[in-house]
C-alpha cells in the first residue's frame, strides 16, 4: 500500500519515505506538507509484513532484509520515468532498509535522509570502497538517542562507504547473553502490550486474563527489572531484545 502527496508527474523528483516498524505509510506521509514544495512527488511505502501493532520491514531469519530490498527495487521500477531523481527518506527501522537499498543499488538514488535509525547489521550486497561516493546523505539524531548516537552513526556510514561491515555491538552482546532474561513468558507478553500504551483493561482483553492478574504481572516485571514505572519496564525489556 502507498500514500502519496505532491505532484503526480512521472518525471518529477521522487521522495520514497520508509516508516518505522510498528506503524504504517500514513504515519510518515504526514510530514510531507512540511517538506519542500514544488514539482516533487512524495510516496510512503507500507512495509510488507503485518505485525501486532503495525507493519514491519523484514523478519530476523533468512534473507529478510535482502528480500525486502529486492521487493522495493522491483516496485521502484514501476514508478514513472526510470531516470527521475529518487531520494530515500528513512525513519527508525526505515533507515536500515534505506541503507540496504543504497548499498544494493547506489546508482538508483540521488541521496538519502536518515532519521533516528542505524544502517543494516550486514551488507546486503558486497561493498567496495567508494560505493556511495558522491551520494549526499543527511543524518539526524535526537540528543536522547542512546542506542546509536550521531557521531557513532557517522563513523558507521564512513566504514560502510569504505567497504567495511557493521555489526551492532549491543545486538551482538544480546545474542551472546540470550537466556538471561529474568521475566516469565507471561510477563514478557504483558510488557509487549504495555509498550503499545495499552491499559490493564485492554491488555486483559487481548491476552485473556483478568485486569488484576495483568497488574500483578506488570508489578512483578517492574520489581525484577528495578523499574519505577510500567513504561520503563517495557522500555528495558525492549532494549534488551526480550520483547
Amino acid at each position: 500500500m502507498l500514500a502519496r502527496w505532491g505532484t503526480g508527474h512521472p518525471s518529477a523528483p521522487l521522495v520514497v519515505a520508509l516508516h518505522g516498524n510498528g506503524t504504517s505509510e500514513h504515519s510518515i506521509i504526514e510530514i510531507a506538507p512540511w517538506l519542500p514544495h514544488g514539482p516533487v512527488a512524495y510516496v510512503a511505502v507500507r512495509a510488507p509484513i503485518e505485525g501486532d501493532t503495525g507493519f514491519i520491514w523484514f523478519d530476523d531469519g533468512g534473507d529478510g532484509l535482502a528480500a525486502t530490498c529486492r521487493w522495493l527495487l522491483d516496485w521502484l521500477d514501476t514508478e514513472g520515468d526510470p531516470d527521475r531523481p529518487v531520494l530515500l527518506l528513512g525513519f527508525r527501522d526505515g533507515v536500515t532498509v534505506a541503507g540496504a537499498m543504497m548499498l544494493a543499488a547506489p546508482h538508483r538514488f540521488s541521496g538519502a535522509v536518515l532519521l533516528y535509525g542505524s544502517l543494516p547489521d550486514d551488507a546486503v550486497t558486497a561493498t567496495t570502497r567508494g560505493r556511495l561516493c558522491g551520494m549526499p546523505v543527511f543524518l539526524a539524531h535526537g540528543t536522547g538517542d542512546t542506542r546509536t548516537p550521531a557521531d557513532r552513526l557517522a563513523r558507521i556510514l564512513r566504514d560502510v562507504h569504505a567497504g567495511g561491515r557493521y555489526v551492532d555491538s549491543e545486538i551482538a552482546a544480546t545474542a551472546l547473553t540470550e537466556g538471561t532474561c529474568p521475566l516469565s513468558d507471561r510477563e514478557l507478553d504483558v510488557l509487549r502490550h504495555v509498550r503499545d500504551g495499552a491499559s490493564a483493561t485492554v491488555i486483559a482483553e487481548r491476552v485473556h486474563l483478568a485486569p488484576g492478574t495483568v497488574r500483578n504481572y506488570v508489578s512483578s516485571a517492574m520489581t525484577k527489572l528495578n523499574a519505577p514505572t510500567r513504561a520503563e519496564a517495557a522500555r528495558i525489556a525492549y532494549e534488551e531484545g526480550w520483547i
